[in-house]
């Protein structure tokens, strides 16, 4: 059914539990090719022992009905067994910049995210895929494989989409009691804190971290905070552009995750990617 769409295709990979942001990707992608092609698969290898894949929310009917609304042609949504049947044994690793911050949070995270996402690509085979800039470090997974692997598809990352307060939209915001959504926004506030002191040109990085960490007061529990090289996603030694203020931090048994990207020189967010002509 994909191969009968118009060209060029956009492809909007996901994990259901749809929510305004992954509607404004979808909307990007129809404005910016022929067609649009979404995948709803909640991946098991990328889910470690003891996290939530079991609990992993999923509105099947309503990310559809969300979907069709932004223009999606083809919804693709494979079983567990059609991905991975009982023969499969094969993964990749992209190395080094999958190792820090979520991968050591999550180890095989990265393995089971660049796996999927090429078996989506070659199944799919998108001219265009649209990533959210909230998952930075994915994204630069991402690009690092499409790069190494030279598959054929260009990555396009959009802005974070945010409530009104600051916060980055994600599926599991649902699990945050109202006290821990009352605190949630002070994540994106100490990114801030650090994306101003590189725009200012502060120099003295520690100085910048301890008054951000400042913000990341209780019930939020901190996981990490730092300011990354947009390339090899490794913490930078100097206060300057182009960089990602990265930030995660824990909300009881939910952690929260969010990045801000700062330019360089040539005035362009390192990880955003700027809008591509109308379709045809």
């Amino acid at each position: 059914m994909v191969a009968t769409l118009p060209r060029p295709l956009g492809f909007v990979p996901t994990m259901g539990a749809l929510h305004t942001g992954h509607q404004a990707l979808a909307a990007r992608a129809r404005a910016e090719n022929a067609a649009v092609a979404a995948s709803i698969f909640v991946n098991p290898l990328q889910f470690g022992p003891g996290e939530d894949f079991d609990r992993y929310p999923r509105a099947f009917a309503g990310d559809c009905a969300m979907l069709e609304a932004a223009g999606v042609a083809v919804v693709f949504a494979p079983s567990v067994e059609t991905m991975y049947p009982a023969t499969f044994a094969t993964s990749i690793d992209v190395g080094e910049v999958a190792k820090g911050y979520e991968g050591s949070l999550r180890p095989g995270h990265f393995r089971g995210v660049a796996t999927v996402v090429t078996k989506l690509f070659t199944l799919v085979q998108p001219d265009r895929a649209y990533f959210g800039a909230k998952d930075a470090q994915q994204c630069v997974v991402i690009r690092r494989l499409v790069r190494d692997l030279e598959l054929p598809v260009s990555i396009v990352v959009s802005a974070t989409i945010r409530e009104a307060d600051g916060l980055a939209l994600s599926s599991r915001n649902v699990y945050l009691t109202p006290a821990q959504r009352a605190a949630a926004p002070a994540l994106h506030r100490a990114l801030e804190v650090l994306a101003e002191a590189i725009a200012r040109g502060d120099d003295d990085r520690d100085d910048a971290l301890v008054r951000a960490r400042a913000l990341l007061v209780a019930p939020l529990r901190e996981a990490y905070l730092e300011v990354v090289d947009p390339v090899r996603f490794a913490p930078v030694a100097t206060l300057r552009g182009p960089a990602i203020a990265i930030g995660s931090a824990w909300l009881g048994t939910t952690r929260l995750l969010d990045t801000i990207g700062v330019a360089g020189a040539d005035g362009r967010d390192p990880l955003v990617t700027e809008a591509q002509a109308a379709r045809v």
